[in-house]
């Protein structure tokens, strides 16, 4: 499905999400490579888990997916999944014995995902915003930090997670619509 065919199916009353939609799949200024853009879209799309999403990612983005990025966009939504639930736990029971006990929940992929680290830590960003770790946001703002990602490439990453999260939301609208 091409992002336009998406954008038709995306109702009247989030018409603000239609051209939002895109304007953060455009490079503009945010210093995102193509790559890193549509990688952390895909990794996003993988992590809402909606259909038609991931496949207009897919479709439009292809050029700029080759598949160690799309390898790694589905690492990144696994491993985010677990850890964005496990550290937003730790982080709001608020026990230091529980908080000090080792996590031992395997991960070894975030050492090496297979593609650079700053664009995994873009995609493991915009994952945790969607899913609402603190700890991760954090975690994953420092290190872009540290590899000398500037602070309106983070930004876009977030937006990129904000839109395309309020995009499935609009999508189900519509079908809620026809039913």
């Amino acid at each position: 499905m091409s992002l336009d065919e998406l954008k038709l199916q995306i109702p009247d009353s989030a018409k603000d999400i239609r051209l939002n939609l895109g304007n953060v799949l455009t490079i503009g200024e945010s210093g995102l490579s193509l790559p890193q853009l549509w990688g952390t879209a895909l990794a996003v799309a993988y992590a809402i888990g909606n259909i038609s999403l991931t496949t207009t990612i897919l479709t439009e983005g292809i050029e700029a997916l080759p598949d160690e990025v799309q390898q790694a966009a589905k690492i990144a939504a696994t491993l985010m999944a677990m850890n964005n639930i496990y550290y937003r736990a730790i982080h709001l029971i608020d026990d230091k014995e529980l908080s000090a006990l080792p996590a031992r929940l395997r991960m070894n992929a975030l050492a090496n995902p297979g593609i650079n680290k700053k664009d995994f830590e873009l995609m493991c960003l915009a994952i945790s915003a969607v899913n609402g770790c603190g700890m991760c946001l954090q975690s994953h703002t420092s290190a872009l930090k540290k590899e000398a990602v500037t602070t309106a490439m983070i930004q876009h990453a977030l937006k990129i997670a904000a839109v395309l999260n309020a995009t499935t939301s609009a999508l189900r609208l519509n079908i809620n619509r026809e039913a």
